[in-house]
């Protein structure tokens, strides 16, 4: 990628600490100097006549969605009663717009007129200032609009605060110079980590191709095969057998601990819903039990490499959450209601069956068995133990696992350095967003170049 090292001829203190030094002939100016602000509102929820009309309006929420800087839609709309209801205000196509609680410092850019509500404040830029470059700065000085938060229960950029912020302003032409740079880099940028994102899916997809090959075929491809007579698992080696999970496992329903007995640290952590992500535990939010307490609940204990599953609330709802444990040696952790624990026993690999529950058969059969007729969807313990698994002996489960376990060690190495690569990248974009926006390098004789797909990929 083309780096920019030119500097302008002279420079001097801003008097800004974010900001440093900039071009001699740039100028300080307050954003209340630089654009109109205009808060938020939000309509009476009572009051349906306010809502599902065509006028967008913009929460942070939104904001936190967008895969562009321009925002156009949003998930709920308002109706011309609704916004003549409260304090909102239309604001015109290309202001600012900026999340100021819950989090401070969302930007993007308004691509249609809309308003916005209390949890955004809009910027309609004035004459001498271009939105596309306040749009730029304002997100180089990020971390100094978070520290100007205050409140108790949440930080919150206040009009005041927003109004008395400072801004640098070089000429138009120069601003319109800059945004234009900014704009042909940043989407160079981002177009590199969409490709190793893009990579990363495909070593997820490679991974979860090993896993269902090696768990349902094996791995010797010439073995002889039979119809296993089970829906979407297909053709199995002829020496694997056909059990049930009840079979050749334990599944154990979690405890139902009263949790007036949850205290914030202990010796005995309790995993709850909450903590079983897909193929993760969330350790955040761990309650403990006192040892007194927990001793009547020892059945419950979970063992290292023990397979948790949720089994109910909205946990479920978009499919499967399970994961496998790892626990500190002498660690004690217990587990809550609607949660279960699977573990092998007898001939059966306790690593073999981890990956057969990743497996896309698997997945089907637990999608398949989520009973969504009460208010919160719901699978049963007794219809997983109802699953079919077809096995081989024990030595090739062990070997099975052991493969892989090292193609899923090689792929997961991969996709760390694309997520590493990721981080750099985007280290690199704010920073040439912050040196461009403050004068730190010379952007004005900028020509972009066409990137073609090789200089990407070497990029």
């Amino acid at each position: 990628m083309q780096k920019v090292v030119k500097k302008y001829d002279s420079y001097k203190d801003s008097g800004i600490m974010w900001v440093g030094e900039v071009p001699k002939h740039w100028n300080n100016k307050k954003l209340k100097y630089a654009g109109i602000i205009t808060n938020g509102s939000t309509p009476s929820s009572n009051s349906p006549n306010f809502w599902d009309g065509n006028i967008v309006w913009v929460t942070p929420s939104d904001l936190s969605r967008l895969d562009s800087k321009s925002v156009v839609s949003s998930e709920r709309k308002i109706t011309e009663d609704g916004l003549n209801s409260c304090g909102t205000s239309l604001v015109p196509e290309g202001s600012v717009i900026l999340t100021t609680r819950a989090p401070i410092g969302n930007l993007a850019i308004a691509g249609t007129k809309l308003c916005t509500n209390q949890g955004c404040k809009s910027i309609t830029t004035l004459g001498s200032f271009s939105s596309l470059y306040l749009f730029y700065q304002l997100f180089a000085g990020k971390e100094e609009l978070i520290s100007l938060g205050s409140g108790t229960t949440f930080k919150e950029l206040s009009t005041e605060s927003l109004k008395s912020f400072e801004v640098v302003e070089p000429p138009l032409s120069e601003q319109v110079a800059i945004a234009n740079f900014l704009d042909s880099k940043t989407v160079q940028i981002e177009r590199l980590i969409q490709r190793k994102q893009e990579m990363i899916a495909l070593l997820e997809e490679e991974k979860t191709a090993v896993i269902n090959e090696a768990v349902t075929k094996g791995l010797n491809p010439d073995a002889p095969m039979k119809n296993s007579g089970v829906e979407w698992l297909g053709v199995v080696p002829v020496h694997w057998n056909l059990k049930k999970l009840k079979h050749i496992s334990k599944l154990i329903s979690g405890a139902a601990f009263d949790s007036g007995e949850f205290l914030k640290s202990g010796n005995y952590k309790v995993i709850k819903i909450t903590n079983i992500q897909h193929n993760r535990i969330d350790w955040k939010d761990i309650e403990y039990l006192s040892d007194e307490y927990a001793k009547s609940f020892l059945r419950f204990k979970i063992e290292n490499g023990d397979i948790l599953f949720a089994l109910t609330r909205p946990i479920i709802s978009s499919g499967i959450k399970s994961a496998r444990v790892e626990i500190e040696e002498n660690a004690q952790v217990l587990l809550n209601q609607r949660n279960a624990i699977l573990r092998a026993e007898g001939s059966i690999s306790q690593d073999f069956l981890y990956y057969y529950t990743l497996s896309d058969y698997f997945f089907k059969m637990f999608e398949a068995s989520i009973d969504n007729t009460g208010q919160q969807p719901n699978i049963s313990p007794i219809s997983i133990q109802n699953f079919s698994i077809c096995l081989p002996p024990l030595n090739e489960q062990i070997d099975i696992a052991q493969a892989v376990s090292r193609e899923c060690q090689r792929i997961e190495n991969l996709k760390r350095s694309f997520v590493s690569e990721i981080s750099l990248l985007q280290e690199y974009r704010t920073a040439l967003i912050s040196e461009a926006v403050t004068g730190k390098i010379d952007v004005r004789d900028y020509q972009p170049k066409p990137i073609n797909s090789q200089q990407l990929e070497l990029a």
